[in-house]
């Protein structure tokens, strides 16, 4: 389901609200992060077809360290169990958790959700949630050392195997994990990172990539970097992130969007302000928005920059667009949440599978030639 090759399946995910709603009305609402709102999110996105969801990894909430933060964990085996078809993402931050007992807890969730389950790596990027804690947060490509031997332990143990490692930060004799995997060889594994490190480590030890969402131009060479390289085993898959609203017309969608700004804007600027003292200078794909002025955030990683807002058409084209420089996975962000994910997967999804099928994408590549 996931070995892609040049022109991907496309595959479509949402992110979990671990901080509550995307667009907040400081008027009337706060943050709030129940599994109450996690759950029906999932269940409406198993319900409508999406094909993954994310629960990003935080103790606590990057926005304003008072507000409330999902549990990313729990909310995921959590998830797990409630249902039957759709992959359960889990971020983690390798500093937080020990790989041995980060992998046994994959394992467990990978037998709830019967091969479902896969992990997120994130090597953390938001001071305060290490430092204040007491753990620490080592300089940038200190972290990615870290994680990488990390992740090549937890790698292992999740596969099932006997574990003897002596490294630089971990020490481990002769460790087995059971039961291993039930249903394939190992839960699935995706990492962020756009630093030399960070595609460095996704070429090794990942099964996915995830780049923050941007507009296509400059994605394209990101992917034709990482496939030039040498690799063992299956291709890297590709995924990218971004906020989607999608209406009947373009003009339609844009009024939409103004009206979301329009409420968002109170609440999340001076707290987007303050949360940028407190992120890493040295994190690369958090720079992302600053190179594209007057970009304005709204939703998860990315926001509007990929080009998902929009009629149903221009999104789907935008989408097929995408596959056609190997782009597979497709993970979004949308508000009202319930209301516009399930509209996506209406009126979208439908839209990209018949560009595939009718080789309409063939037609409009050969014109542009």
């Amino acid at each position: 389901m996931h070995h892609e090759s040049k022109k991907p399946v496309p595959r479509f995910g949402v992110w979990a609200p671990y901080r509550g709603k995307w667009v907040i009305d400081a008027r009337t609402e706060r943050l709030e992060a129940s599994f109450d709102q996690a759950r029906e999110v999932t269940l409406s996105a198993e319900r409508s077809g999406f094909d993954t969801i994310l629960f990003a990894q935080h103790t606590v909430n990057p926005l304003d360290q008072n507000e409330e933060i999902l549990e990313a964990w729990t909310a995921a085996a959590a998830a797990a169990a409630l249902t039957q078809r759709i992959e359960i993402i889990a971020a983690i931050k390798p500093l937080l958790y020990h790989p041995v007992v980060l992998a046994k807890m994959a394992l467990g969730i990978e037998d709830i959700s019967r091969g479902r389950f896969a992990i997120n790596l994130v090597n953390a990027w938001f001071m305060p949630e290490l430092i204040k804690s007491g753990i620490g947060f080592p300089a940038h490509d200190d972290r990615y050392a870290y994680g990488e031997e990390w992740l090549r332990l937890v790698k292992d143990l999740i596969s099932g195997k006997n574990v003897t490692h002596d490294g630089a930060h971990f020490h481990v004799q002769d460790y087995t994990l059971r039961p291993a995997s039930r249903f394939r060889e190992r839960p699935f594994i995706y990492t962020g990172g756009e630093s030399g490190p960070g595609m460095a480590l996704a070429n090794a030890l990942a099964d996915c990539w995830l780049i923050n969402g941007r507009p296509i131009e400059d994605v394209a060479p990101l992917i034709a970097d990482l496939s030039s390289r040498k690799r063992e085993g299956a291709p890297l898959a590709y995924g990218i992130t971004g906020f989607s609203l999608t209406r009947p017309t373009d003009a339609e969608a844009q009024e939409a969007l103004a009206a979301l700004y329009a409420i968002q804007d109170s609440f999340y600027d001076e707290r987007r302000k303050a949360m940028q003292a407190n992120i890493d200078p040295n994190v690369v794909a958090l720079k992302v928005a600053s190179k594209y002025p007057g970009a304005r955030m709204i939703g998860a990683n990315g926001g509007t920059l990929p080009g998902f807002v929009g009629s149903y058409d221009a999104v789907a084209n935008k989408i097929a667009d995408f596959l056609d420089i190997g782009v597979g996975t497709f993970l979004l962000s949308f508000f009202p949440l319930i209301e516009e994910q399930e509209n996506f997967a209406r009126e979208v999804i439908p839209r990209v599978h018949a560009l595939l099928g009718e080789g309409r994408r063939v037609t409009k590549l050969a014109a542009r030639s």
